[in-house]
């Protein structure tokens, strides 16, 4: 069973993160949101399908809340870690996986995990947030963890068409960093292959989706209607985490054509 942010989760996480400062996604799960990924449950479950966790030693970056995780654990892997820089967040997934894994404090350019310890990597609306640099620290790091021929999975934010302006591009992570309050750099899918090309990784498998994280209709798959009923009402109670909400929502809207998710699945070459 998923556990994801219960009553006194979402408590904790309103009070360690307050104000109009808060970033986008910790706002959504102090509401009660437990999807945060931009493509919704479905794209994250064909990304895991592609990538087959079973029997593998499985590394999650970044788990936030914990809801991956879980499912990760269902399909049996050989064993399970993950890293994850934030203290409250550790905790969090921690009592999500109980004795089935191990939580690491760490970054995901500096996991400190030995070296070709792990099959797959799975990593979620984390590369987005960083800069190109910080992109290919990342995708180094992986490369060291992982076994030679070992996958990494990734479900992030994308930008098209392929040939969007960069003028576009450039307005679009402006009003993005407006919204939620991270410095989001979303990539084309082209320009995630070549990045990936770059550094070491082939492309198996792709699959982009509807950037539509704050839709009803997606919101009432990925929470279902006891989920969304509570964040409906998590938002009555908060006028400012639903003006923060409305914000992200027209942001999104306004990009709607230029927005999407990604999810790829990636070879380490040897």
């Amino acid at each position: 069973m998923q556990r994801g942010v219960d009553q006194t989760d979402e408590q904790e996480l309103d009070q360690a993160r307050p104000g109009g400062g808060q970033q986008g996604h910790w706002v959504l799960a102090s509401l009660g949101k437990r999807v945060l990924r931009p493509g919704g449950r479905e794209l994250t479950e064909a990304m895991l399908a592609a990538a087959e966790p079973a029997g593998r030693r499985v590394v999650e970056l970044a788990p936030g809340i914990g809801v991956t995780a879980a499912r990760l654990l269902d399909l049996q892997p050989a064993g399970y870690q993950a890293v994850e820089r934030d203290p409250q967040a550790a905790d969090t997934v921690r009592a999500v996986i109980g004795s089935r894994g191990q939580v690491h404090l760490g970054s995901a350019e500096q996991t400190g995990l030995p070296e070709a310890s792990a099959d797959l990597v799975v990593g979620e609306a984390m590369l987005t947030m960083q800069s190109e640099r910080g992109k290919r620290e990342i995708l180094a790091e992986v490369r060291r963890v992982l076994e030679p021929g070992g996958r990494y999975a990734i479900h992030e934010l994308g930008l098209r068409p392929d040939e969007l302006d960069e003028q576009v591009k450039e307005d679009i992570r402006k009003d993005l960093a407006r919204a939620i309050k991270v410095n989001a750099r979303p990539l084309t899918l082209a320009e995630w292959r070549q990045l990936f090309d770059e550094e070491g990784y082939d492309v198996e498998w792709s699959q982009t989706t509807e950037m539509a994280l704050l839709e009803p209709r997606r919101m009432l798959a990925d929470e279902g209607v006891v989920g969304l009923v509570r964040i409906l009402v998590n938002l009555l109670r908060r006028p400012e985490a639903r003006r923060r909400v409305l914000g992200m929502r027209r942001t999104f809207a306004a990009h709607r054509q230029e927005l999407c998710a990604v999810a790829l699945v990636v070879r380490r070459r040897p």
